[in-house]
């Protein structure tokens, strides 16, 4: 796993790079669990099952920030990650199975193949562009 951490503030991890092949134990949390999105990956054997449940409403949540996660099913997509002040950090190219999680900070993406397949992952509810992202004004 990749951790992109901002150079603008110390410490604040914006983003991660999780690759299929590093998907080697039963269960591993690739996401703390003070983030709004959750994401483990899950490496299972034949027959394995899981006791039935169900997700209720989580009460208390004052702030929240839209986090997204791009899975890659087929193809390979390059991912631009930024910085808090929307300087770009990095690229990464990513590949079927691999995955990319934003907590924060911006990003973009190219697709470099096509018929390139991804499965997105953000919090909601989405009440609205206007209410869900601000646009990073590409530098020349």
């Amino acid at each position: 796993m990749k951790e992109i951490f901002s150079m603008v503030e110390e410490g604040i991890l914006l983003h991660i790079v999780n690759r299929k092949e590093e998907i080697v134990q039963e269960r591993e949390d690739i996401v703390s669990e003070d983030q709004f999105i959750q994401l483990s990956t899950l490496r299972l054997p034949e027959g394995k099952t899981f006791r039935p449940h169900k997700h209720i409403w989580k009460r208390g949540e004052t702030k929240a920030i839209a986090q997204e996660s791009w899975v890659v099913i087929q193809g390979k997509v390059k991912c631009f990650f930024y910085d808090l002040d929307d300087s770009l950090l990095t690229t990464e190219i990513l590949s079927a199975g691999d995955c990319s999680v934003t907590l924060m900070g911006g990003h973009t993406y190219e697709i470099l193949e096509d018929d390139t397949l991804v499965y997105e992952y953000k919090t909601g509810p989405y009440k609205g562009q206007h209410l869900d992202k601000e646009f990073i004004e590409e530098k020349a």
